[in-house]
């Protein structure tokens, strides 16, 4: 039901709706998700009552986004530029897609919505210097919008994963400011996320959701996860059992691979390699397996029953990973959407 009418969003770089997610349980009408992934569409339209717009954001107009918005209420525009060219694991920052952000940007020039939530990693606040980052606020500087922003800390917000984001918000109303903490005395655990899931085994998936599967696991594998111990390391095992590349000088300092969690403190980062048991610290704490696509997701904090492939077609490891990781965690959209609404309770337009 939507409670919030006097105001609608539209999401750009939208992926499977994380955040618009966010705002739809929070009442707020979605005017309509944009992405360049058709791969998205079923999951963002069946999840979110709101049309998908294939579209490279880069391409689009003035009247093409203000088309969107109803006649009247105001006008809420959020995002998350695609986060891989700001992130430490893209060493070289030869992305050409950090761009994308000027987009954002421009879009908001043309547009001048009432209120603006831009979602990302820290690291572009550092950024080529910074620069990346100050040109999109000097953007909304010049247009003499109200600006908060700052790093949140999911755990702080009843996220179950230590997953760190910048968040700005801004608005034309009146000064705006970033959500409080929630959570801040009782993090959400692995535990309290994915405890009750049914159990499975590595290469298999449960009858009655088709999304809780682990992918299987090789011979060697399988013994290095049974020698494995939550919050361990590799450097745990038999020697016999150690990577060749982790003998090596260059390997020696990557101990976050080939772990399991523990069930007693929220996940590491949910990245889009996680249904992976080599790629992280992605073992299940207790079952000799990764995690399925399901708990990833609900580790993003999607519903337990968000759907991501229509009925009857088959569930691509990769593909969902993809999706599941480069998400916005709709814990964290929630809580930026309960902030626009106080704001809009406060400011009317």
């Amino acid at each position: 039901m939507k409670t919030t009418k006097s105001a609608s969003v539209v999401d750009l770089f939208c992926g499977v709706g994380g955040l618009s997610h966010g705002f739809f349980q929070e009442g707020f009408p979605i005017a309509a998700g944009i992405d360049i992934d058709e791969g998205c569409r079923y999951a963002y339209e069946a999840n979110n009552d709101a049309p998908f717009v294939c579209r490279d954001v880069g391409s689009l107009t003035k009247i093409d986004v203000e088309s969107l918005y109803p006649s009247s209420g105001a006008r809420i525009l959020v995002g998350c530029a695609p986060c891989q060219p700001f992130s430490t694991y893209n060493q070289k920052n030869n992305d050409p897609n950090w761009r994308l952000l000027s987009n954002f940007g421009k879009l908001i020039k043309e547009t001048v919505p009432d209120v603006i939530s831009m979602e990302n990693v820290p690291r572009l606040l550092s950024f080529r210097g910074g620069d990346v980052f100050e040109d999109f606020k000097s953007i909304l500087d010049s247009l003499e919008y109200y600006i908060d922003y700052g790093v949140l800390y999911g755990p702080d917000y009843g996220l179950p994963q230590t997953r760190s984001r910048l968040v700005l918000v801004a608005s034309k109303l009146g000064p705006i400011s970033l959500p409080k903490p929630t959570h801040k005395n009782r993090h959400r655990t692995v535990k309290d996320a994915i405890g009750d899931l049914p159990p499975l085994t590595a290469g298999n998936a449960h009858y009655a959701d088709s999304l809780h599967r682990a992918s299987g696991l090789s011979k060697i594998n399988l013994s290095r996860i049974r020698a494995s111990k939550p919050g361990g390391t590799w450097r745990d095992w038999d020697k016999s059992l150690v990577a060749k590349c982790h003998t090596e000088e260059t390997g020696r300092g990557y101990s976050s691979v080939y772990g399991r969690m523990r069930w007693d403190e929220p996940s590491p980062t949910i990245t889009t390699q996680f249904f992976g048991f080599g790629n992280g610290r992605f073992g299940h704490p207790k079952q000799d397996r990764a995690l399925s696509l399901r708990e990833g997701a609900i580790l993003q904090s999607f519903p337990k029953d968000y759907k991501f492939v229509p009925p009857g077609k088959p569930v691509e490891f990769k593909r969902i990973g993809r999706m599941i990781g480069n998400a916005v965690p709709v814990v964290l959209g929630q809580a930026i959407a309960r902030k626009i609404k106080q704001h809009l309770k406060e400011y009317p337009k």
